[in-house]
């Protein structure tokens, strides 16, 4: 099934009339419209505006359409069934599954997994999220933080040390005690 066709679009084609073609055909076809029209004519209508929609979601979608235009330009693209739901025939491997609201969608087969991919499909999620634009964000406020706590306990150890010259904390902290002692007892 040819979704370019199905629109009556070119392959070129821009989203907006992708749109347009897909809007002007749903309401020609759409099942509402044939309510009252025979049992034939019915899921006729009803069959066409299921190939509509799957072709609108496949072409309005950048990365769908990617797919789409991949496999249908490679020589193995008897591999993808893009009817109803379909398996990817003929062909081993992963599916690929496009879903819509109306039940049907398309899969289609890409290279099958060689054993050990999952220990590499593991670390490549992981260096993926590493990289997203969330995790520096949050991985950069975490470092600025911990790295101003850092320097306020850094200064105020330096501060203390230029205050107070020979002394250590501890020692301040002692003649503080008998400062209080002293005022305690002459109240």
């Amino acid at each position: 099934m040819d979704h370019y066709k199905i629109l009556g679009v070119h392959k070129n084609a821009s989203k907006e009339e992708i749109k347009q073609a897909f809007r002007k055909l749903a309401m020609e076809f759409h099942p509402d419209k044939h309510s009252q029209s025979s049992d034939r004519l019915r899921d006729s209508a009803t069959h066409k505006f299921k190939q509509l929609s799957e072709a609108y979601e496949t072409l309005i979608d950048d990365r769908k359409r990617g797919d789409y235009n991949l496999s249908r330009n490679s020589p193995r693209s008897k591999r993808h069934d893009y009817r109803h739901g379909g398996g990817g025939g003929g062909g081993s491997g992963r599916a690929h599954t496009y879903s819509n609201p109306y039940g049907y969608g398309y899969t289609g087969s890409a290279g099958r997994r060689r054993s050990g991919d999952g220990i590499l499909t593991k670390i490549e999620i992981g260096l993926r999220y590493l990289t997203t634009r969330s995790f520096l964000l949050n991985a950069t406020f975490i470092g600025i933080l911990l790295g101003g706590m850092y320097t306020v306990d850094a200064s105020g150890k330096a501060l203390w040390k230029m205050q107070n010259p020979g002394k250590s904390f501890e020692d301040a902290m002692e003649s503080v005690e008998k400062a209080k002692d002293r005022k305690d007892n002459s109240i």
